[in-house]
């Protein structure tokens, strides 16, 4: 059973006719986050307040959608239902809530008309749970695709996956991936691929096509992102937590090759209770971790 730390609550919202969705992560109060965009075509909203010494660094929620930059209208959905719990930042006499969010393409495989809008957030929100994650064709992962080289039509299925790892001491990280890359899933271990175009030849990797084959332009080759959420138990201050989530990219570079290309919108939040900065072994201990969990959850989004 993979889950996030307690106190964490995960939902979705599923067009299983339009293949698409997205996925809510609820945290609980006291919750900081970073972030660290790696590709080239990035779709978010409210990603830049999480920068180590703004004004602001909680989360109140986060979006995983499908729909391109439509889906990203599901986090207004997240916003009223989150403000009608009295939830976000105080100013003055109003709670904003800090809602952040990344999209993925998925009008190619369904309905090009279909993609999450403000009632399905607020759907994913009311249908979130802490506990066991359902992974696999749902949520965010819905309509996901691996390795779109050769066009839509001969790509793989992606989808949403998660993993944790136990540190130690019994600490806990966590990740949660829509894998919806240009490039293959592939065993980190042994490089073996394990989603990607159908080429006929079990043997086809992308990343190898792309240094020697004879290919030619796709029309879909910017429609691709991996979202990656990783959270933790450990309290962590923003800084060292913008150091988890670079070295989470570590393991989207390990599961997925290529990783971060220019059609890629590859993107990376960490989440953690706010609090001072974690010894050195314990920010050694959370970046590592953060790694295996990010490889583990982008293999088990194609399992």
């Amino acid at each position: 059973m993979t889950s996030f730390p307690a106190g964490y609550r995960i939902g979705h919202w599923t067009d299983t006719v339009g293949r698409t969705g997205c996925t809510v992560i609820l945290p609980p109060a006291g919750t900081t986050a970073a972030v660290d965009v790696r590709g080239g075509a990035p779709g978010t909203r409210e990603t830049g307040v999480f920068t180590p010494g703004n004004l602001v660094s909680e989360i109140h929620g986060l979006v995983f959608a499908g729909g391109s930059a439509f889906g990203l209208a599901s986090a207004d959905g997240v916003m009223a239902w989150l403000k009608r719990r009295g939830a976000g930042y105080s100013i003055g006499p109003v709670r904003v809530p800090i809602v952040a969010a990344a999209i993925l393409f998925d009008l190619a495989v369904g309905s090009p008309d279909a993609f999450p809008d403000q009632a399905a957030g607020e759907a994913a929100c009311a249908a979130a749970r802490e506990g066991e994650i359902e992974t696999g064709a749902v949520g965010a992962g819905a309509g996901a695709t691996v390795g779109k080289i050769l066009g839509i039509a001969r790509a793989a299925r992606g989808g949403l996956g998660a993993a944790a790892v136990v540190l130690p001491g019994g600490e806990r990280v966590a990740a949660l991936a829509a894998a919806n890359p240009f490039g293959d899933v592939v065993d980190p271990d042994t490089g073996h691929r394990l989603a990607g175009p159908d080429a006929r030849d079990g043997r086809f990797l992308t990343a190898r096509a792309l240094l020697g084959d004879a290919l030619l332009d796709s029309p879909l080759a910017a429609a691709n992102s991996t979202l990656v959420c990783v959270a933790t138990d450990v309290a962590c201050d923003q800084a060292s937590l913008k150091r988890v989530v670079i070295e989470a990219h570590d393991g989207l570079a390990r599961a997925v090759r290529p990783a971060h290309t220019v059609v890629d919108g590859d993107i990376a939040f960490a989440l953690a209770p706010a609090g001072p900065r974690p010894s050195l072994l314990t920010r050694l201990r959370l970046g590592a971790a953060a790694a295996e969990a990010v490889a583990r959850a982008i293999v088990n989004a194609v399992g």
